[in-house]
């Protein structure tokens, strides 16, 4: 079936479709990464996106449950040159399509997708829409020209959970960490629990009087979707958590952060999404290769200097990626520690988590 990506700038890419039918809208972004694509789609961060794979083939080794990020498929729309016919890996469950029809994803492969992504990086990340009904090119610029698009909007509170859970259970309960949901990507929780901590998830919403107590060790500000400015609850929250118990920020967590600190926020160009980006640590010179996902950014000259330390920036582009208070139990990272790109080059930010909620216990 034909399908049309058209954008909010009047630009135009023709397809076919795979997977289900319909129309989605988003922002459109590219991800450099070669693989991984299972963990791209189920990342909360990515809804209200539609996200190209700067990679040719996509869908090469299928699908499984064990790879999941979260619950279930959160991208808006998929954007490949060419998805695979075939699935071959000895875990694989189920092909990329049968996938997408399974979630009421609409895909879209056959088009340019280097000539669309060195489109976004000369005109920056734009709002488009994705279809498979309308095949009208001027109906279509227009839809996308009058989406909502990421600036101002809330989407935390259509991907936290609706409730508190354990994530799992352990003999030897070690720190007991609350993570807060703003679109949590479950090989963060993983990490946890193999740094020995009870993990209890808790949604976005959730007040400050419930997450003291539980009498957790530590709070975890999860990665998440969308433009952090709009999500003043959380900000509030974290803000009247600052120096009642250790704080560790991930991605939108330490946007969220930088906000509660007095610090601003500004949308990237377009954005940080890919597996291959160079983070320098300020204190060690050590160079880490990280997974990224984020079109905010946390503004680095609008931080205080005078309680907040600068520890990490990415080395493609200067941005800001981490910081530490200088007097309270308090950091944050912009890339995914989590994510294993390194593969293990970051996962000494768990260890420090650990050391801090241990130092303050």
């Amino acid at each position: 079936m034909d399908a049309i990506l058209a954008l909010e700038d009047g630009t135009i890419f023709r397809g076919e479709s795979f997977g289900a039918d319909g129309e989605r809208y988003g922002e459109v972004v590219f991800n450099t990464s070669m693989t991984g694509y299972q963990e791209v789609l189920t990342d909360p961060s990515y809804k209200g996106q539609i996200v190209t794979m700067t990679y040719p083939l996509i869908g090469n080794y299928g699908i499984n449950k064990e790879d999941m990020e979260s619950r279930r498929p959160f991208v808006e729309g998929f954007v490949v040159k060419e998805c695979s016919k075939i699935s071959s890996n000895w875990r694989s469950e189920k092909s990329l399509a049968d996938y997408f029809k399974e979630n009421n994803i609409v895909g879209i492969e056959g088009m340019d997708t280097r000539s669309l992504t060195l489109h976004i990086r000369r005109v920056g990340t734009m709002k488009a829409v994705l279809s498979t009904e309308d095949l009208d090119e001027e109906s279509l610029v227009q839809k996308a020209r009058d989406s909502q698009g990421l600036v101002g909007i809330d989407l935390v509170k259509e991907v936290t959970c609706n409730k508190k859970y354990i994530w799992s259970e352990i003999k030897d309960k070690g720190y007991k960490v609350a993570v807060l949901d703003c679109g949590v990507k479950y090989n963060i929780l993983r990490e946890l629990l193999n740094h020995g901590c009870q993990v209890i998830v808790m949604p976005a919403n959730t007040s400050v009087k419930e997450i003291l107590e539980l009498k957790a060790d530590g709070v975890l500000l999860s990665n998440g979707p969308g433009d952090p400015a709009a999500v003043k609850y959380v900000i509030d929250t974290t803000r009247d958590l600052m120096g009642k118990i250790p704080i560790f920020g991930i991605c939108l967590g330490h946007q969220m952060l930088g906000l509660a600190l007095g610090g601003a926020t500004y949308k990237l160009k377009f954005g940080h999404h890919g597996a291959n980006h160079p983070v320098k640590d300020l204190k060690t010179g050590k160079v880490s290769i990280t997974v990224q996902n984020h079109g905010f950014c946390v503004d680095m000259d609008s931080l205080n200097k005078k309680d907040i330390e600068i520890t990490h920036i990415n080395l493609n582009d200067q941005t800001l990626e981490g910081i530490r208070h200088k007097k309270l139990p308090i950091f944050s990272v912009q890339f995914h520690p989590e994510a294993s790109a390194g593969p293990h080059d970051a996962s000494y930010l768990f260890e420090e988590f650990i050391k801090m909620m241990k130092k303050y216990a």
